[in-house]
């Protein structure tokens, strides 16, 4: 199995191009040969959940049964047409699952893999559906838990993506190690505690967390490559 992660960036004048691909994309990829799991996603301002979206940005996280399945969509699909005409830029990643936690509407989209003794540069994905009463205390610790993210050692990049307007949020981080991640999440006591009060307040309807090993990237997020010449990983 292999999940692609491509985040792109319209034109300010084709906003509306990218908010009609939300709807129009989603039967090519329904059809698309090799995808077992899609999701097109909108995206934050600053690497993590944001109230105020990036109209201009927006991601596809999608699972594939090879990497000829992903290549084939990548070079020949309707969507990278359309992404190559009306996108000022674009980055992918590509990454195989090492361990998954939790559903996805229900389903398990990267299998149930349990690789522990892996030692590298790690990406992780976080992402919940967020009960209505729990709205106000979730994000009433955004903000915080995105400054001690960024902060953390080891910590590369973040980009923050959902399926939906302030309930339905992700956030994709890239790390140095899975100590570096196991330090910021369980370590740090602020963090410690925030997720400690998302399960005694049943913050989440829906979760999953899900750890990735990062196999290629290639493209621009603002014009660089943000894991360029901090992993050792393809580059295209």
């Amino acid at each position: 199995m292999i999940v692609s992660l491509t985040i792109v960036r319209y034109r300010k004048a084709f906003i509306p191009f990218a908010l009609l691909a939300m709807a129009l994309h989603r039967l090519p990829l329904s059809l698309q040969k090799g995808c077992t799991f899609w999701k097109l996603m909108g995206c934050g301002r600053n690497g993590s959940f944001d109230l105020t979206p990036d109209w201009q940005q927006w991601g596809l996280l999608a699972t594939w049964n090879t990497r000829a399945d992903f290549d084939s969509f990548y070079q020949k699909s309707f969507i990278s047409s359309w992404w190559k005409k009306l996108t000022t830029e674009s980055w992918t990643l590509l990454a195989e699952p090492l361990q998954s936690h939790g559903k996805w509407d229900g389903k398990d989209p990267f299998g149930k893999p349990e690789v522990k003794d892996y030692n590298g540069a790690v990406a992780v994905l976080t992402r919940a559906t967020i009960r209505p009463s729990r709205l106000k205390n979730f994000w009433s610790h955004v903000d915080e838990a995105a400054s001690m993210m960024a902060a953390s050692p080891g910590y590369i990049t973040s980009v923050g993506i959902g399926e939906a307007p302030v309930y339905r949020q992700a956030t994709f981080s890239v790390w140095e190690s899975i100590d570096n991640v196991k330090a910021f999440a369980y370590r740090s006591r602020q963090h410690a505690d925030i997720i400690k009060k998302t399960r005694a307040e049943g913050w989440y309807s829906e979760e999953l967390f899900a750890r990735f090993k990062p196999l290629a990237t290639w493209g621009t997020l603002n014009g660089a490559d943000p894991l360029q010449g901090r992993i050792k990983i393809e580059t295209l």
